[in-house]
């Protein structure tokens, strides 16, 4: 269950919040919770019969009550009641198996039976992220129907898979970007075993797995935290509704909140990593940020486990303070998105100019962005202001890259993927400008076979006039975009329509597009000049009259050249040398080629072993 570790409400001693299950034999329960100025509390107990009940809670001190109950099952379902304000679910609920509004679920968290003991993670500058968001990736949309598929990931070469938020949300689907329960597991993907069993499988196939987690908002729909104290504040306004509170009067309960939520995934679940979800949006003017504790907290972890652990940042802010070391004025995240890459990729291949683009669409930004953020102070037109920092000086494994993610594909009307914006050879010379950055590559599920289908943004809440807003809040989101025809979120099928083509209904442009991508992470993987993602052995040429993009990576003696045609015609390769090692266009990969050429066709990739060109 989760645990205080520090103080809370003026108490030293670590201390339980939630429901802990103190004596198995005797089926004996405890139950604590923080309720702010409250002069009654009471525990509300709903049985198999579905009657309900009350308990007094006794208070242990200032706004904190405790119960305890013996005889009712190891797996109860219960509320709080306030007062007279109402019956509210448990802040720390680690299951609410009726919803958002329904009866939390007491769970005994210690009693799976881990299997991959000896497991330490992997090293985070070797890992290639795979994003999965649960309820599409399978038929089920289960935690099961992923581990079912973890051949699959095997067979592809990733070795890192990146869950979207698996916490409570409304309804029978959701992003998981709108849920108001942190401790809960989404009841529509399984059980806590459900997911505690994936984490487990993962491990022992030689997988990492990450977590998406959201502290920057709650959910609109089933957000009863305002109920129990002070957890947000008017101080600041996010796009989301109000701020959680992290700097104004009382934030210590909000603070230790989300410190436990850390030790809990890392914890009790064993997840590798957590990437946090725009944390741009979270404000703080504490002596030390929440984002620094946070690290800090992680470290903790790792270092009294033994495991590697990475915690990831979401950031649109090129502000290098993230991933600096506290030493450095820094906040020691391990890692952040790197939007600059992918928006310089995308506009050279789609021509795109429309909002947040007008900054990109210059072929020869490839050249800085593969050392460095594109904006390191410069002035954005789209921002209107000055942006970013300076991130030279910082390795290539605190970055994570990708030309396809949830974001910039859900975040787009129609959820149109690559597959509809640019042909087939084009696709595979944009993954492979990815592959060979000395970045960390992340890929969003079905990328690595032509996915044709889109994904689009769902949600299923149950009060209509929050349906109509979020619909009309799309249109809105977006108007600096030239898009049109936005799916109506709350049509079912929406989300439908964005589960994964099922492999067995794969045509032969699928398999050889997958086929592309399994060789090429598996040179990413073995080749000398690939393995580290290393900014100072990497070398990038832009020739802007011919679209040819020149990509050099070396290590030691060993060196690779790779050429991207990225215009209209077909140009002779000139004085380029070396062994033909990789060639987009290899008919395995549902090219024209057969051996090697010394041409480039267009969107060719073709990569050239240890040339004589040291530049």
């Amino acid at each position: 269950m989760p645990l205080i570790a520090g103080t809370f409400s003026g108490y030293t001693k670590p201390m339980h919040m939630g429901a802990k299950i103190i004596d198995r034999e005797k089926e004996v329960v405890e139950f604590r919770v923080f309720a702010y100025k409250q002069k009654k509390v009471e525990l509300l107990l709903k049985g198999e019969d579905q009657r309900q009940w009350s308990v007094p809670m006794e208070k242990e001190g200032p706004h904190l009550y405790r119960a305890v109950i013996a005889g009712q099952g190891l797996s109860p379902l219960y509320k709080f009641r306030l007062g007279e304000e109402g019956d509210f679910p448990d802040p720390y609920a680690v299951y609410l198996p009726e919803g958002v509004h329904g009866f939390c679920q007491v769970i005994d968290d210690g009693a799976y039976c881990w299997q991959a003991e000896n497991w330490k993670g992997l090293a985070l500058e070797k890992l290639i992220f795979y994003e999965v968001h649960t309820g599409t990736f399978s038929k089920e949309g289960t935690f099961q129907g992923i581990a079912a598929r973890l051949d699959y990931l095997l067979e592809l070469g990733v070795n890192a898979l990146e869950l979207m938020p698996v916490n409570q949300t409304p309804g029978r689907w959701n992003w998981g970007y709108d849920g108001v329960a942190l401790f809960s597991v989404n009841h529509n993907y399984g059980t806590p075993d459900d997911l505690k069993s994936l984490v487990d499988t993962c491990h022992q196939r030689g997988l990492a797995i990450f977590l998406d987690v959201v502290y920057n908002h709650f959910g609109p729909e089933g957000n009863y935290l305002y109920a129990f104290g002070p957890y947000f504040t008017e101080k600041y306004k996010t796009p989301w509704g109000p701020a959680l509170n992290f700097d104004d009067r009382h934030c210590m309960y909000m603070r230790r909140m989300i410190l436990d939520n850390v030790r809990y995934w890392l914890e009790s679940y064993r997840f590798d990593g957590l990437r946090l979800d725009a944390v741009h949006t979270i404000r703080d003017e504490s002596p030390t940020h929440i984002l620094a504790e946070i690290s800090r907290t992680a470290r903790e972890i790792a270092q009294r486990s033994g495991r590697r652990i990475a915690v990831v940042a979401e950031t649109d802010r090129n502000d290098v303070q993230l991933i600096n070391p506290p030493q450095k004025g820094g906040y020691g995240i391990d890692a952040q998105w790197m939007d600059d890459l992918h928006h310089c990729i995308h506009t050279a291949l789609t021509g795109e100019k429309d909002g947040y683009y007008l900054d990109y669409g210059r072929l020869a930004d490839l050249e800085k962005v593969y050392k460095n953020y594109l904006f390191t102070g410069e002035y954005s037109p789209f921002w209107g202001k000055a942006r970013g920092t300076d991130a030279s000086a910082n390795p290539g494994h605190q970055f994570i890259v990708a030309i396809q993610n949830h974001d910039q594909v859900g975040n787009r009307a129609g959820g149109e993927r690559l597959t509809h914006l640019v042909d087939f050879p084009l696709r595979k010379a944009a993954a492979g400008l990815l592959f060979f950055s000395p970045y960390l590559p992340l890929l969003f599920m079905g990328e690595e076979y032509g996915e044709r289908r889109p994904f689009l943004f769902f949600t299923d809440y149950g009060d209509e006039k929050l349906k109509a807003a979020v619909s009309r809040g799309r249109r809105e989101e977006f108007q600096a975009f030239a898009w049109d025809n936005f799916p109506d979120p709350g049509d079912e099928e929406t989300f439908y329509r964005s589960r994964l083509t099922p492999q067995e209904q794969w045509d032969e442009g699928n398999k050889c597009h997958f086929a592309f991508y399994q060789d090429l992470i598996r040179l990413r993987k073995t080749h000398p000049a690939l393995l580290l993602p290393d900014k100072e052995k990497t070398a990038v040429k832009v020739q802007g009259e011919k679209a040819i993009v020149e990509i050099t990576r070396w290590n030691g003696k060993t060196k690779l050249v790779a050429l991207f045609n990225l215009g209209k015609e077909t140009l002779e390769m000139g004085a380029y040398r070396g062994k033909q090692i990789f060639n987009s266009e290899w008919r395995r990969y549902g090219g024209i080629v057969e051996g090697e050429t010394r041409e480039l066709y267009q969107g060719n990739m073709l990569v050239l072993e240890n040339t004589d060109d040291q530049s």
